[in-house]
């Protein structure tokens, strides 16, 4: 009998973390699910495996809506749940809303069957950067979380997809990130900095995530 390997969620900050987290960078946004979570509706999407386990980020939203819209207005994120398409310049995720969830996907709760990500910490934000680019063609969202006084900034990786070990390939702050984009150039040598928008021209992006609290899957 095969068993079914029980899901991870992982909340974010807040719905604007997690329209970034949809639909900043993607060529296409992602699809996003709609259900009940502990008793909250929630938004939620699958971003990783670990060890064979669906690991889910979410936000809790009771607001209706049949899309996610996000973009900037006025140079700030904007971001809403509407029931159409109405404005060219935005990125909407389609929610698609599940009345009853199957066994399979509800939370795993037994913490001696928790998967980890072993901390791999990086040199500098430099090397964070073409980390977050080496594997496909779009990049990977970063995900901060605090970890005390300092916060922890990285991409989670598995260098080889027949390796059990999974990695998060951080590097250490001594503050939050300032803004939700860290921007860099491979032309001008200016080292990568945080930026509210990606509006600026000469520049690749990467997304940065903010999670409710300390991932509870990094090996700390």
């Amino acid at each position: 009998m095969i068993v079914a390997k029980l899901p991870h969620y992982i909340e974010v900050s807040d719905r604007i973390e997690f329209s970034r987290l949809v639909c900043a960078l993607e060529r296409v946004p992602r699809t996003s699910f709609s259900f009940v979570h502990e008793g909250n509706p929630i938004l939620a999407v699958q971003m990783d495996l670990i060890k064979e386990r669906p690991v889910i980020y979410y936000t809790r939203d009771g607001k209706n809506g049949h899309y996610i819209s996000y973009g900037f207005k006025a140079g700030k994120e904007d971001s809403d749940m509407v029931n159409t398409i109405t404005n060219p310049t935005y990125l909407y995720s389609p929610i698609v809303r599940v009345k009853t969830l199957p066994p399979s996907l509800k939370q795993e709760t037994k913490t001696e069957d928790l998967n980890y990500y072993e901390p791999l910490e990086l040199e500098d934000l430099e090397s964070l950067v073409k980390l977050s680019y080496g594997f496909e063609e779009a990049p990977f969202p970063l995900f901060t979380f605090s970890n005390g006084d300092k916060w922890m900034i990285g991409v989670f990786m598995n260098f080889n997809e027949s390796d059990e070990v999974s990695y998060f390939c951080h590097v250490t702050l001594d503050k939050e990130p300032p803004n939700h984009f860290l921007k860099y150039s491979s032309q001008n040598g200016v080292a990568p900095s945080f930026t509210p928008s990606v509006s600026e021209h000469g520049y690749s992006y990467l997304k940065v995530i903010k999670l409710k609290d300390k991932h509870p899957l990094v090996k700390l």
